[in-house]
């Protein structure tokens, strides 16, 4: 099996003496053309990797910035194939890895190795499946494994040791550490749970993981380097594109990865 670029992108950060910036926009919005600009963006602005979101019609994890953006998208009639079409363009222009976030029943809907095979085809590095546990993805385990694409699962302040541990060993890129309950949303403090869930998941072997879920300004990120991986930040993105368009987002990707530096 090829190595994993977005694990080896976080270890070069790492071994750099920092972690990994990744950045979360939803494909599509605010239209097509302008998600690859704003992706490219983020790139191009000191974000390592990015997390290419897949609009759905139940957004069960997103909070209300999100929510907007992907309803916007679907509205404007954006359809799964987008997402593989958007995801070649942003590849075609920047090396950085783009892992797909996605909830799983489009992904069932497309057809599973139908949807790895475009994926891999279109240069996605693997997906973010924040509904599934590892415990109910023996297919997507088998067939991630046949397509070379990596697979993060989420671990949460809640999850049980056991779980934690089968986490770290099915996770290929990074295990996306929650740091708090509840929906995706920009918050004054990230949690200090975020460090027991890091901690923990440290105690079980895992050598990748990235904290999540309420990261918005560059001091944020710099604390959640102290300790982690990487840090991802979604809704302090997604708010700047909506409001300022792609040239905001490059002002927000460069101001957070000032805490990177």
């Amino acid at each position: 099996m090829t190595a994993s670029t977005v694990e080896a992108t976080i270890a070069s950060r790492v071994d750099a003496g920092s972690g990994a910036l990744i950045g979360y926009l939803p494909v599509g919005f605010p239209d097509l053309d302008t998600s690859v600009e704003a992706a490219v963006a983020l790139v191009e602005n000191g974000v390592d990797i990015i997390e290419l979101g897949l609009p759905y019609s139940d957004p069960v994890m997103d909070g209300l910035a999100i929510q907007a953006a992907t309803q916007a998208a679907l509205e404007r009639g954006f359809r799964l194939r987008d997402g593989f079409t958007a995801l070649e363009r942003i590849r075609s222009r920047v090396d950085a890895p783009v892992l797909v976030m996605t909830y799983w029943n489009p992904v069932v809907q497309y057809g599973v190795e139908r949807f790895a095979s475009a994926l891999r085809d279109a240069g996605g590095a693997g997906l973010i499946t924040p509904d599934l546990i590892p415990d109910e993805a023996g297919e997507w385990l088998a067939v991630s494994e046949e397509f070379g694409l990596d697979r993060v699962f989420l671990a949460a302040p809640s999850s049980s040791a056991a779980r934690l541990q089968r986490a770290v060993e099915v996770s290929r890129g990074f295990v996306y550490a929650v740091s708090t309950m509840g929906i995706t949303g920009a918050r004054a403090d990230v949690d200090a749970a975020a460090r027991g869930v890091v901690s923990r998941l440290r105690d079980a072997g895992s050598t990748s993981a990235c904290v999540g879920l309420g990261i918005s300004t560059a001091e944020q990120v710099r604390d959640v380097l102290e300790y982690a991986d990487g840090a991802i930040v979604g809704s302090r993105l997604v708010t700047a594109l909506a409001e300022g368009g792609v040239s905001a987002v490059a002002s927000a990707a460069a101001e957070l990865a000032a805490g990177t530096a």
